[in-house]
């Protein structure tokens, strides 16, 4: 987006603390490493969190670390998932193309 006036700081936060957490899903991260990774002040990956955990984005580990939530997960799945068969559609229509181009 060009214009920067119309971005959502707090917005945007919340999205560097979810691409912060990809990878680390299953020991997470604990507040002080998101904070020193995003180079941010903890009060502010806290209320990052606190708006992903709200909307289901992320959630506390019992080891009181970070990870990106099921529901998080599931989008991304969905996601390779609806790839896969587009990927699948278009081997299919490349065979068929390949097998009637031999006629």
């Amino acid at each position: 987006m060009s214009d920067n006036t119309r971005i959502s700081e707090s917005g945007a936060r919340c999205l560097r603390v979810m691409k912060a957490l990809r990878g680390n899903s299953l020991q997470g991260l604990s507040n002080g490493e998101l904070a020193k990774g995003l180079d941010l002040s903890p009060s502010a990956v806290n209320r990052s969190l606190g708006t992903l955990i709200a909307e289901g984005f992320a959630t506390k580990l019992d080891s009181g670390r970070f990870a990106l939530s099921v529901s998080a997960l599931q989008l991304a799945q969905a996601h390779a998932e609806e790839m896969a068969r587009a990927s699948a559609r278009i081997n299919e229509l490349n065979q068929r193309v390949a097998a009637g181009s031999h006629h």
